[in-house]
């Protein structure tokens, strides 16, 4: 796995963490609509902030847009785009369907892409170049034309 797709695994897996821990207490959280049925937590605030310090420790130089925070550190080279909790509404109704979702762009371009649902602890990683691994087995699509 290339270096920053590791870094980023790493970082999803601490804000998986939190946002399990919490699952047995949702009565507990206090959430706030954004936008008609968009809603945030203390939690998806937690988990990104996780998420960001953990970036920024071995990354310091690197941009960060957060979705509860927005854009937390300016860079013009790396940037990376988190979502803390993709799935913030069914996390809140108990739905355990939703998950942790990081990407790495560099200039206009993506380059990594992490995907970590904590539930059935499945980690997606693609990075260019070097294809899309589950638990670090390589996936493929389907040869068929149709």
């Amino acid at each position: 796995m290339q270096p920053m797709a590791n870094i980023a695994v790493r970082a999803a897996r601490q804000a998986g963490q939190i946002i399990l821990r919490a699952m047995d207490r949702l009565d507990e959280l206090h959430v706030e609509e954004k936008s008609r049925n968009d809603f945030v937590s203390n939690i998806d605030k937690e988990a990104e902030s996780v998420i960001v310090d953990a970036l920024h420790k071995t990354y310091p130089e690197h941009g960060i847009l957060g979705e509860e925070h927005g854009q937390s550190f300016e860079s013009d080279e790396f940037t990376w785009i988190i979502d803390p909790l993709d799935g913030t509404t069914n996390y809140l109704q108990g739905i355990p369907h939703f998950c942790i979702s990081i990407a790495l762009q560099k200039g206009r371009q993506l380059e990594h892409g992490v995907i970590y649902d904590p539930v059935r602890n499945e980690t997606f990683v693609a990075s260019r170049g070097y294809g899309a691994h589950l638990n670090g087995k390589r996936i493929r699509v389907s040869q068929r034309s149709r």
